[in-house]
């Protein structure tokens, strides 16, 4: 059975409504859940890329991208859980594993399974919540895995239109 119903939930992955790219986030995070996430990536199989700046190089341990320094290239992963759907996960602060989805890869029931699934791989390795913010809404969940529940759950009134 689905976590959500795109039915439902569509509004949320409306990108004229909700900007198309909306933060994916894991608070309260360290090191070690940043290698977990590693770990997972490399266990299910999903295709990635790592890359600082514009070079693609092997994926490293967690501590030594998130110990580089503050002015060194942007690092991020790449992770395609399912061809033709991406998260670009972002190494910024070892508090927060944050990462990006476009809505637009993620219309109807098929991608929002797909989505939620991820969503719970992740927090179910990690044993804690994974919230999707509106783009730049930063803090203000509508979604997200909710740990107690071992599933996606709403967590903001879908809008009526």
């Amino acid at each position: 059975m689905a976590d959500l119903l795109w039915d439902d939930v569509s509004c949320f992955f409306d990108p004229d409504l909700f900007g198309s790219l909306p933060d994916v986030r894991v608070p309260d995070a360290s090191v070690e859940d940043w290698q977990a996430v590693l770990d997972l990536v490399e266990a299910r199989g999903w295709k990635c890329q790592y890359s600082e700046g514009g070079t693609v190089l092997p994926v490293p341990r967690a501590e030594s991208v998130l110990s580089r320094p503050a002015d060194a290239e942007c690092a991020d992963l790449r992770v395609w859980p399912v061809a033709d759907v991406l998260a670009i996960f972002r190494f910024h602060d070892h508090e927060v594993i944050d990462f990006d989805v476009d809505l637009w890869e993620l219309q109807g029931q098929e991608r929002l399974d797909v989505f939620c699934g991820f969503l719970r791989e992740i927090g179910r390795r990690l044993g804690k919540p994974v919230l999707m913010d509106p783009e730049g809404d930063y803090g203000h969940p509508v979604l997200g895995f909710d740990v107690e529940a071992d599933r996606v759950v709403l967590l903001a009134e879908p809008l009526v239109t």
